[in-house]
Order: C-alpha cells, then sequence, then structure tokens
C-alpha cells in the first residue's frame, strides 16, 4: 500500500477504536474520566517499560491497562471519601500523570518515548515502523496493535452488549436485575486504558481525547438509539481520519491535530442542524410552542 493509504488506515482505526468506546462514556457522563486516563496512562507505558525494557505492545497494553484501572479505583475512593467528583479526577489525573512524566524524564529519556510524541503521536512516522516475517513486510506495527485492540473491544461490546446498555441508560435497574454495574464499569476502564495506549503513535495523549468524546457526542445529536450512535459514531471517526489527512495535506499542518479538527466541525454542524436535538430545530420547535400558546389563549381569552 501507499504511504496515503497506511496514514488514512492508521487514523480510521483510532477513530473507530475510539468512537466504539467514547459512546459509553458519553452516555454515562465520564468525558473527563476519560481525559484523566488518557493521560495517566503514560505511567503505565513507563512503568511497562522499566519492567520489561521492551516497547513492544504487549508490555505497554499491560501497564496501560494496570493504570487505568488505579485511576479509575483511585477516583471513586475519593469520591467515596467526599471529595467532589471533578476535584477527584483532578487530582488522580494530575498526580498520576507527573510521575510518569518524571519516570520518563530521569529512566527512559533515551528511547524513543518523550514527553511530546506521549503528548502530540506523530501518525506522519508510523508508516515507516513495520512488522516484519519472513523477510516480509506486513505493515505498520500501529496498525496491527490498533486493529487487535479494536477486534477485542468490538467482541467485548457484543457478548456484554446487553449490559453495557442497561448500566449505561439505567444504573439502579442494572443492579435491580442483577447486572454486575461494578465489573461493567472497570471492563469499559480496562477498554479504555488499551485505547488510549494502541492510539498513543498516532494522535497522542491529548488529541486521542478528542478522538474518544467528539464522534460520541456528534452521534449522541443525531440519533435516540445505541446501536444506531455506534455506527453513526464510528462513521463519523472514519470520516474525520480521511478528511483530516487531506485537509493536513493541503494546509500543511498536523495530520493527528488536522483529524481531531474535523472532528470538531461536524460536531459544530450536528449541533446546529441536527434535525431533534439541533440549535436550530430547538428554535423552530420553540416558535412553535410560542405561537400555539398565542393562538390558545386569543381563543379563550377566558383562560
Amino acid at each position: 500500500m501507499t504511504y496515503d493509504a497506511w496514514v488514512i488506515i492508521t487514523g480510521s482505526l483510532v477513530g473507530i477504536t475510539c468512537a466504539m468506546i467514547g459512546c459509553f462514556l458519553v452516555l454515562r457522563k465520564m468525558a473527563m474520566l476519560a481525559d484523566a486516563i488518557s493521560h495517566t496512562v503514560l505511567l503505565g507505558i513507563v512503568g511497562g517499560y522499566l519492567v520489561s525494557r521492551s516497547l513492544d505492545g504487549l508490555s505497554l497494553l499491560i501497564g496501560a491497562v494496570v493504570v487505568g484501572l488505579l485511576t479509575a479505583l483511585l477516583v471513586q475512593v475519593l469520591s467515596g471519601k467526599g471529595v467532589q467528583g471533578d476535584a477527584a479526577i483532578g487530582i488522580v489525573f494530575t498526580s498520576l500523570f507527573a510521575v510518569g512524566v518524571i519516570l520518563l524524564s530521569v529512566f527512559a529519556g533515551n528511547i524513543h518515548l518523550d514527553v511530546d510524541h506521549a503528548l502530540m503521536g506523530e501518525i506522519t512516522f508510523i508508516p515507516w515502523d513495520t512488522v516484519e516475517w519472513n523477510g516480509m513486510e506486513l505493515g505498520p506495527k500501529a496498525v496491527w496493535l490498533l486493529g487487535f485492540v479494536f477486534i477485542v473491544n468490538l467482541l467485548i461490546i457484543i457478548f456484554f452488549y446487553k449490559e453495557f446498555k442497561i448500566s449505561s441508560f439505567d444504573p439502579e435497574m442494572a443492579v435491580a436485575i442483577g447486572i454486575p454495574v461494578l465489573f461493567i464499569h472497570y471492563l469499559q476502564m480496562g477498554m479504555l486504558s488499551i485505547t488510549t495506549v494502541a492510539s498513543f503513535d498516532s494522535v497522542g495523549a491529548i488529541l486521542v481525547v478528542a478522538m474518544l468524546i467528539v464522534p460520541a457526542s456528534t452521534a449522541y445529536l443525531l440519533t435516540d438509539k445505541l446501536l444506531n450512535m455506534l455506527f453513526i459514531s464510528a462513521g463519523i471517526g472514519v470520516f474525520s481520519a480521511i478528511s483530516g489527512y487531506y485537509m493536513a495535506t493541503l494546509l500543511n499542518v498536523s495530520i493527528a491535530g488536522a483529524m481531531a479538527t474535523s472532528t470538531g466541525v461536524l460536531f459544530a454542524l450536528a449541533f446546529l442542524f441536527s434535525p431533534k436535538h439541533g440549535l436550530l430545530a430547538k428554535k423552530r420547535a420553540q416558535k412553535k410552542l410560542s405561537k400555539a400558546t398565542a393562538k390558545t389563549a386569543t381563543t379563550n381569552p377566558g383562560i
């Protein structure tokens, strides 16, 4: 495949994989926790390297899952002890991320892993870091890693779709009918952690938040059905990757940044023009209601 094709495939896999788990985060109003975990997994990545002395995907994924679950656990513990939810996220987020930055600077400064790369990512170099088998190049490592995470997330969503759906829309009912809500919560946090670390090389810790939240939020404005939301958000992720790549090529700017910007543009369009939840649709509904109220008052002046 060509260089352009590999970059677009990588960006599309990031968009799809992030959008799937992002839908459940948006429905559960946990967007800020996604922001926290997308940064704190840096500590897991550095820890995985320090333990294994390897940058292979497995050790980094394990480290990211451990720290992602630790982040969710600490936030829940602090919230349970009376600390406000947003404050708990801020405390855990900044503390663990700062530890990760310090460890990275002190013990891992001489490897292909630095703070700027972890924050911003660099998708332009992805096609050159390939997997080789029997002398044959099988494509970029990032594509294989993202593809693996995508399949894992997809299988988990398919297997636990009913539990995810009920837990997202009605947690009290989920508890009442015996669904292990706490297990579902930490399962989703694990999915978020591996998705984040798999996307690091492509979009970095900061921009992965946009990929996680914005396509799902856009889809939320366009449909009231979870299954449709999953498909629409995935489509938005792919379209953002493609349009963002060509925008970056045209303007000679950051590819990952352009992809994230594309998600923002699509959200703005949905926010304005969504047939049911858009700003213009709500204004039209308000005008109709005002006219109906005025007509009723004119017809029945004694009311």
